[in-house]
Parts: C-alpha cells; sequence; structure tokens
C-alpha cells in the first residue's frame, strides 16, 4: 500500500487550501493509497518530522477548510539547497511516502525537482508532484497561477474603495502592492475603473524603469488635469540600473532571512514617495498605504475562479502522480474565453524560473494597462465583483452669483 505526503510551501493565499484538500480527497479515492500525510511548515516540517495524518480527517472538516484563507498545515520560507532535499529526501525514504505533492511557487518547484532527481538516483520508486501556487502570479509556461485571482480581485477592490475616497477629499493616494519582480498584481488596480477620470491614475510596474522626476512630473500633470491622483505602485520598482527605489530613497535598508531587501513589508516606500512629493510639490494632502500581506489570504473577497481551479490543481496533480506515473508540474492553460486546462510539464521547465508582464500587457505610457490586460484578467475576478455609481450632474443654476 502506498503513502502520500503533502507539503505548503511560501506565501499563503486565500485558496492554497483548495489545492491540499483537493489532493487529499483526490488521493483517498485510490484503492492503492493507505494514508494521505500533511507536513506543519512545508518543507522545515518533513525535516523535522512534524507530519500530521490527513487520513483520519473527516470530508466536511476538510471541506470547510478549503474554503478557509491561509495555509492550514503552516508554511514556511525555507529555500533548500541539495543538501537540505537529501534530508528531506532521507525522511521521505524512511516514511516509506510513494507519492510527493508540494504546493508553491518558483522555489517550491525547484525543491520537488531536487527531491526527484534524488529518488531517481536512489532508485527509489517515489513520484514528485509541484502544484502551483502563488499571488505573484509569476511561474512560467502557467497562463496563470492559483492565488492570484483572489488577491487581484482583492487589489482591484481596494482600489475601488480609495479612489471613492480620494473622489469625496481629493488629495493625493498612494498604495504599495506586492510584486518584487512581476507586475500583475499592482497592474490589477486597473480594474477598479469605471468611469473615464477614475483612479488608479499612475500605475507603476518593475517591468519598467522607475524614475523618481518622471514620477513627479506625472503626478503633477495627473493633478493638473483632474485635480487629485491615485497612484498604485508595485513594491518592486527599480531605476535604470535595477537598484530598488525603496533602497534608493531609504536611509536604512532591512533585509529577510534570505538577504533580500525588505521593499513593501516595512511601509517605507509609500512613505518616502509621499515625502517626494510633499516635498518637491508642495501638495500638503498626501496619504499612503502599504497593503502588505492584507492582499494575500483576505476573507470574503475570494474568486470562484481561482477557487474552482485551485481545487482541481490538486485533484490533477493526485491523477498525474497516479494514471501517468510522471513527475512534474502542473500548469494551467487557457482555452476559450474563459476556460481552463491542466497539464503536466517537466519540473525543470518551471523550477527556479519567473514570468513577467508581457509588454502588450503595459501601455506605451508605462503607467497603465492595456485592454489586453484588462480581457486578460476579468474573467479570472470571477462573479459577483461590486461596482460603484455616481450621481448625475444635475447641476442647480445659481442666483446669487450666475
Amino acid at each position: 500500500m502506498a503513502k502520500v505526503l503533502i507539503a505548503q510551501g511560501g506565501g499563503p493565499t486565500a485558496v492554497i487550501n483548495q489545492s491540499m484538500v483537493g489532493a487529499v480527497l483526490e488521493s483517498r479515492k485510490f484503492n492503492n493509497v493507505d494514508l494521505v500525510y500533511g507536513a506543519f511548515h512545508g518543507v522545515r516540517g518533513i525535516v523535522d518530522e512534524e507530519l500530521l495524518d490527513l487520513t483520519q480527517e473527516t470530508t466536511h472538516n476538510l471541506e470547510m477548510v478549503a474554503n478557509t484563507p491561509s495555509s492550514a498545515l503552516g508554511s514556511t520560507r525555507d529555500k533548500p539547497d541539495l543538501k537540505y532535499c537529501q534530508e528531506i529526501f532521507k525522511v521521505l525514504q524512511a516514511h516509506e511516502i510513494s507519492y510527493f505533492f508540494y504546493i508553491g511557487g518558483n522555489d517550491s518547484s525547484d525543491t520537488v525537482r531536487i527531491v526527484s532527481e534524488e529518488a531517481r538516483k536512489a532508485d527509489y520508486a517515489m513520484r514528485c508532484i509541484h502544484i502551483p501556487k502563488t499571488i505573484d502570479n509569476d511561474l512560467v509556461v502557467n497562463d496563470h497561477t492559483p492565488g492570484f485571482p483572489s488577491a487581484a480581485r482583492f487589489v482591484a477592490q481596494a482600489f475601488i474603495g480609495a479612489n471613492l475616497d480620494n473622489s469625496a477629499l481629493p488629495g493625493i493616494y498612494i498604495a504599495v502592492v506586492m510584486g518584487r519582480h512581476a507586475g500583475f498584481l499592482t497592474a490589477a488596480s486597473a480594474l477598479g475603473k469605471k468611469f473615464p477620470d477614475d483612479g488608479p491614475h499612475l500605475i507603476y510596474l518593475p517591468e519598467r524603469v522607475f524614475n523618481v522626476e518622471k514620477f513627479l512630473a506625472d503626478v503633477k500633470a495627473t493633478m493638473d488635469r483632474y485635480g487629485r491622483c491615485v497612484i498604485a505602485v508595485s513594491e518592486g520598482i527599480h531605476d535604470e540600473e535595477g537598484v530598488p527605489i525603496a533602497v534608493k530613497l531609504a536611509k536604512n535598508v532591512e533585509q529577510d532571512a534570505h538577504g533580500n531587501v525588505q521593499l513593501s513589508g516595512t511601509g517605507a516606500l509609500a512613505d518616502m514617495l509621499c515625502e517626494e512629493i510633499r516635498t518637491k510639490l508642495g501638495v500638503k494632502r498626501v496619504r499612503g498605504d502599504t497593503f502588505g500581506y492584507v492582499q494575500r489570504s483576505f476573507i470574503g473577497c475570494v474568486s470562484d475562479v481561482d477557487q474552482r481551479e485551485a481545487r482541481e490543481v490538486g485533484e490533477k496533480a493526485v491523477q498525474y502522480a497516479m494514471w501517468d506515473d510522471n513527475d512534474g508540474s502542473v500548469v494551467i492553460d487557457r482555452t476559450g474565453f474563459y476556460s481552463s486546462d491542466y497539464r503536466l510539464v517537466p519540473l525543470e521547465t518551471v523550477a527556479g524560473k519567473t514570468k513577467v508582464m508581457p509588454d502588450e500587457f503595459i501601455a506605451d505610457s508605462g503607467t497603465d494597462v492595456t485592454d489586453a490586460f484588462r480581457l486578460y484578467l476579468r474573467p479570472l475576478l470571477g462573479s459577483g465583483m461590486p461596482d460603484a455609481y455616481r450621481l448625475r450632474q444635475n447641476l442647480v443654476p445659481r442666483v446669487l452669483n450666475p
């Protein structure tokens, strides 16, 4: 009889539990599967042998967990090297795991690749499947990645609200959105626009060079035109030399455990851009926000399309492992105006690679998106997207000052 092990890695999302539950329930359908385990806190939990027996979990509770955002098994930011992956493999082998499913992004797919290679070297029969997940939407080959549509829905709705607020009390508003190398999530802010003068009026993505002087000129021109300005900024914006603007403007730079510069998590980038505007343009009403973690697992703002596809990639991972007897990464293909299909590609196709927004999604101005991007994203946001309306301007003629 076979044993299955499932783990979750990287940043949590609103639908990652759908993938986990999809893999668990699909695995339990197969007669050759005896036990289904989950690893607490991803690969760290595997190495520490902190495993949970999911075979004993009720289907009802699994379904409740599936509809709950964040990583129910916990996650990790560990980025395993070869030695680390060899330790993972030792544990998998000791527990006689036959099927290993790891839900995550770029680094997770690379971990699965290395573990798969270790199993082959040892002539150990084990199928290793990467299940895609990331709010950044930066996995290559995939049309889009589970987790992104729900985060994009949150960003779009947040900017609808920010624009309404800014319209009522005009000024300058900046929100920094996650996305170190890929601007898909920041670009989603454009889906909040309904009327021609709605914000965000300016969108800055890491796919384009950011120039502070040009930024200030853009803001001034927008203020001159509309009397207000709503701005969406990716945390990963950088200058022509690739230096993050957060580093360029900051006096003190924080780094995470992997040596990556902390970009949006501190709120510093929004504060620094606001200060540039106040100082250089002399505008007093300037406010900055950093969406940070809130955009990843926001409950009550989940795309039903995202939920369905996240469940299906978990189910398909199990089917590919059981029926096709292959290792690989599950990818999403778009078919028709909107439907999706799934296939398995070699792990090395996806592992460690990063997708960025294509040029056809970015307007020539570099501060907006194209209709092609809007058509790409809108079906992913799901049903029931809120809408904003305005009063018609039926003005009453002045009497005292005609």
